[in-house]
């Protein structure tokens, strides 16, 4: 019988498939047609069953699914840097909305969005979740670049750049998933900001048209004790019970930071299947506090990772974001065997596409499944000696060693060189943008 031709067959060293769980096989090909995993066998096998139209083959590389940076804001990386060490009150208050009333555009939007698409890129994010306003414009850029995402519009009550109160966010944000419904990579949450600048009348209608429209809800939560305690004195209920109380707290919702939790709050989100966007170096960079992921894992909630906005972080790097939630949730239990590489890397795939409605697409590297996958080289010098791959990728920094990125079978990163992108014209357009806010500033 003569071999079937396939368009991909990728031969690594290792390939981590995150499913089977705890699986990590040597000397295997991943097999790819029409965007699609066909198989994951030996490459021995692989090379008589298949001819491939191209092949690649990664000698000292780990294949493994890319990664899903479960919440973002792509724009703020032009506020990379622009003000740190500050409690989030201040941050927010005084810096970022007085920065975004003046700057925030759709040139902002884009340029910024850009930015960060190609260095998510760079370091194996291959779908991303953004909050943040002008998704037109991510959403354009996404589709220009075949990215997969998910564009939560924001909801506030206040105006912006970009809407005029509660009913026109959702106006507006309804009209641009109309606009690219069609898009197999781009899907579309409703983003209330948070508790605290969303009233309930227009948390009430985010709850009618997510129920008919079965799409996600992605919300800062219980992002800090002051959040909290703030909502106890002015309601008599905590965030969460407030959301649980509207009907928005659901199995299609995702609540960021969560890092400050009572028993009756996990309580809530067990109950509801919500689940909880882990951004460990954000948080603490703002003094945030610490989400108890270990406790959150035992009693069965999906936790994923995000990296918030460059802004407050100050990279898209979710390589390092596993790093920090498995050390954390050692320091905070007190035993370093909770969290372990394995559970890190499951939290940055497949826990992100589960929270993003995504599971039965990507996160994995199983037969149907898209073929979103990134290869990682360990052949240098800070990942030597090597006894364990799974170590490497999660206690070592390996963020500038991926190699290889597809999307749907469509590569993004090719030997470290990305596609698409005019990576020095983007890199003009930033300092030209730190260049009239910085300049604006100093005047103020």
């Amino acid at each position: 019988m003569p071999p079937e031709t396939v368009d991909l067959l990728v031969n690594a060293r290792w390939v981590l498939p995150v499913v089977p769980e705890n699986a990590l096989y040597s000397d295997c090909s991943l097999v790819v047609n029409q965007g699609r995993i066909v198989g994951l066998m030996p490459s021995a096998e692989a090379r008589r069953r298949f001819h491939s139209r191209h092949t690649v083959d990664l000698d000292n590389h780990v294949l493994m699914p890319g990664l899903v940076n479960a919440h973002a804001h792509l724009a703020m990386s032009l506020f990379r840097g622009y003000a740190d060490d500050l409690p989030l009150d201040v941050w927010l208050e005084q810096h970022i909305w007085p920065a975004e009333a003046r700057w925030v555009g759709e040139e902002f939007c884009r340029t910024g969005a850009e930015l960060a698409m190609a260095e998510m890129l760079r370091s194996g994010t291959t779908c991303f979740a953004d909050m943040y306003f002008f998704p037109d414009q991510v959403a354009e850029l996404a589709r220009e670049h075949g990215l997969r995402c998910q564009l939560a519009f924001p909801i506030l009550n206040f105006a912006t750049a970009w809407a005029r109160d509660g009913d026109d966010y959702i106006h507006k944000g309804l009209k641009v998933r109309d606009n690219f419904k069609d898009d197999e990579l781009i899907r579309f949450a409703f983003g209330p900001h948070a508790p605290y600048t969303v009233d309930d009348r227009y948390l009430e209608k985010v709850v009618t048209y997510a129920n008919e429209l079965d799409t996600g809800v992605q919300i800062h939560l219980h992002e800090t004790q002051a959040e909290v305690d703030d909502a106890l004195s002015s309601t008599g209920q905590r965030p969460i019970e407030r959301l649980h109380r509207l009907g928005l707290l659901t199995a299609n919702t995702q609540c960021v930071h969560m890092s400050a939790l009572t028993d009756s709050d996990i309580e809530l989100l067990v109950d509801s299947r919500a689940h909880v966007i882990h951004c460990p170096r954000s948080n603490l960079k703002l003094g945030n506090g610490f989400c108890p992921t270990h406790w959150l894992l035992d009693k069965g909630v999906n936790v994923a990772l995000g990296t918030d906005g460059a802004a407050s972080n100050n990279s898209l790097d979710l390589f390092s974001e596993m790093q920090f939630a498995a050390l954390l949730a050692k320091g905070q239990s007190g035993d370093p065997a909770v969290l372990d590489s394995h559970q890190a890397l499951r939290m940055a795939t497949l826990n992100g596409a589960r929270a993003l409605g995504m599971e039965d697409t990507i996160g994995s590297l199983e037969p149907g499944k898209a073929a979103d996958m990134i290869a990682v080289d360990l052949s240098h010098l800070p990942q030597q000696p090597l006894y364990n791959p799974l170590s490497q990728l999660v206690y070592t920094h390996v963020c500038h060693r991926v190699s290889h990125a597809w999307i749907a079978g469509e590569q993004k990163v090719d030997n470290f060189e990305l596609s698409g992108f005019e990576e020095h014209e983007l890199a003009a357009k930033a300092r030209q943008w730190r260049d009239r806010i910085g300049q604006d500033r100093a005047t103020i």
